[in-house]
């Protein structure tokens, strides 16, 4: 193994998603094809656990940038910020828990993991694939009308909210572009296939690419 590599020679999937892409679905496939753990909100039950600090705390910051000010300045202005961030609960703080999370969970197994900047983490693991996933828009929207009842412009509204704090969160961790063909090893758009052909060839794929 390469000596500025990590890990113990376990498969690792990294999937980013548009949201409304089928990007979860179809990674909870590739970790039932390929014998993978799976994570995605899970992983703040690990950060948590690690950290001693609530889930709740992990999961108000989940993806976004920005939290704690929120927090501070809106929802509990009698909180002392100051020892919050004394005590090490800083935005930095809570993404190097995860991030430690992340990497125990990498060490442990073969895994699958649905953002949260896992690419960027495990950027110096092996037999790391790095996967993205988009879809076109009106089916993106259709998807989030089925899921939460919205209409076609609330929809999209949505979209554009979680898309917006998605990628800030890992533009600012990453030092990357979110959804940029060049921080992934693969782009894909499962509206030409659907999501199962789209799975299928995403197997395919990571076969080839991890021989």
């Amino acid at each position: 193994m390469n000596e500025d590599m990590e890990g113990n020679g376990n498969l690792i999937i990294n999937v980013g998603r548009q949201l409304g892409s089928g990007g979860r679905a179809i990674a909870q496939m590739l970790a039932k094809d390929f014998g993978c753990q799976y994570y995605d909100k899970g992983l703040l039950d690990l950060a948590a656990q690690e950290s001693g600090f609530s889930k709740k705390i992990f999961e108000k910051s989940d993806e976004k940038t920005g939290f704690l000010h929120s927090i501070f300045h809106f929802n509990a202005p009698f909180i002392n910020e100051s020892s919050w961030y004394g005590n090490g609960m800083s935005q930095e703080s809570l993404f190097k828990f995860q991030s430690d999370a992340i990497r125990h969970a990498a060490e442990q197994g073969p895994c699958v993991f649905v953002g949260r900047c896992a690419d960027y983490i495990l950027r110096n693991f092996d037999n790391v694939v790095n996967i993205f996933i988009t879809a076109d828009i009106e089916d993106r929207i259709q998807q989030v009308i089925e899921k939460h009842g919205f209409d076609h412009d609330k929809a999209l509204a949505y979209i554009q909210h979680k898309e917006a704090a998605r990628a800030s969160y890992y533009n600012y961790y990453t030092g990357k572009k979110w959804g940029s063909s060049e921080s992934y090893d693969l782009c894909i758009n499962s509206s030409i296939l659907g999501i199962e052909k789209t799975e299928s060839f995403i197997a395919d794929f990571i076969k080839l690419r991890v021989d």
